[in-house]
């Protein structure tokens, strides 16, 4: 495992939104893992399990989805359906080695060459496969560095 770049202070960082656009959401009735594009991620009972642009899935803690996505199409908040997620800017890096990261509830992501590292908030990070990356999300600006 590597350790994990502060990418406000990396001058390769740019700014990054979401693009507004569904997800498909069922919410874990037990502990168990999700097998992701970047990896086997431990998920707990009540955790939001996401399906993405390509069928893709990765779990979003339930503290971390209430705070960044809302119901859309006519589901309720807190039930299975379709979500968006609230506008957001994260700092993103594109890959130029390969990376591992250690998931705080288990398991690991790994990014190749090209793939981008997120950083969601001073220690929440994740991995997006370029792909996914290029499809839904907008590059807003470089990181301004002290």
């Amino acid at each position: 495992m590597s350790v994990l770049p502060d990418l406000t202070r990396n001058p390769r960082a740019l700014r990054a939104v979401k693009r507004p656009a569904p997800v498909r959401v069922r919410f874990a009735t037990a502990d168990g893992i999700c097998e992701t594009l970047e990896g086997a991620v431990a998920f707990h009972s009540g955790d939001a399990i996401l399906t993405g642009v390509t069928g893709e899935s990765w779990p979003v803690e339930r503290i971390k989805f209430d705070e960044r996505y809302l119901p859309a199409g006519g589901t309720l908040f807190g039930a299975d359906g379709e979500y968006m997620k609230r506008p957001m800017t994260v700092l993103a890096l594109r890959l130029d080695t390969p990376l591992e990261i250690q998931m705080p509830a288990g398991g690991s992501l790994r990014g190749d060459s090209g793939d981008w590292l997120l950083q969601y908030a001073a220690s929440d990070y994740g991995i997006v496969k370029d792909e996914i990356f290029q499809a839904t999300y907008d590059i807003q600006q470089a990181v301004a560095h002290r």
